[in-house]
């Protein structure tokens, strides 16, 4: 049975907007690679630096049955978030829409595009998070990152005194939590530390956050502390 295309906006489904259609959805692509290129007089070639994969578009073709309300739409269309293509159903990317929708044109053709400003990464849809409480003086958590991709995880950590992280053998980051046990979220793809009421904790990290590195398969990440209540681990699988 064929099924309409259908994305999904913050959680609502483009079929429940009252009069719109998805034609056509984009096509599965690899992001595009930012790179540098130098040409040196007298040297054959250039010399290409990889930096990084580039955030890119990714369009939807829309329509318009006869019991359509514009206003719906138009909001619907507003905004940025998390965003599902039925083409790709157990992902999400993280998107905005900063382009101009044509509206005129879908009012007196029935049909226009939409574009997605979508980051170069793809998440599992529901990943559980990986929790573990009670943790001893030293513990190592197995994280299997199941997708084709590094991923930058977040790692919530809730303990007193001195926290040392590592992943995969390599010291990373030491974290001084106090006397007390407080909360403390690492978010290694935003390279930030912050309190659950989202205030920066920056200062209490020593380290690179981006040596926070979940490779494809299993990894080891270990912690080592006198105080340590709850480690949970989120955003542990990546797709480009």
């Amino acid at each position: 049975m064929n099924i309409r295309p259908h994305i999904i906006l913050n959680g609502v489904n483009s079929s429940t907007v009252e009069g719109l259609i998805i034609t056509a959805l984009p096509p599965i692509t690899k992001p595009p690679i930012r790179t540098l290129i130098d040409v040196i007089d007298g040297k054959d070639g250039d010399i290409v630096t990889p930096l990084g994969y580039s955030a890119y578009d990714r369009v939807v073709k829309i329509g318009l049955t006869y019991n359509y309300n514009l206003d719906k739409i138009i909001d619907y269309f507003n905004g940025n978030g998390w965003a599902i293509f039925s083409n790709e159903p157990d992902r999400y990317y993280l998107y905005g829409i900063y382009n101009q929708i044509d509206y005129e044109r879908l009012i007196r053709f029935k049909t226009a595009e939409v574009t997605l400003h979508v980051q170069p990464y793809k998440y599992p849809l529901n990943e559980p998070a990986i929790v573990v409480e009670n943790l001893g003086a030293t513990e190592s958590i197995s994280v299997f990152n199941a997708g084709n991709y590094q991923a930058s995880p977040i790692i919530t950590i809730r303990a007193s005194g001195e926290v040392i992280l590592a992943v995969n053998g390599f010291d990373i980051l030491s974290i001084e939590f106090g006397d007390s046990i407080q909360t403390l979220i690492i978010d290694t793809e935003k390279m930030n530390a912050y309190y659950p009421d989202g205030s920066l904790a920056n200062r209490l990290v020593t380290g690179n956050y981006d040596k926070i590195i979940l490779e494809k398969g299993i990894n080891t990440v270990y912690f080592e502390g006198d105080s340590i209540a709850s480690v949970t681990i989120e955003k542990y699988t990546r797709w480009i």
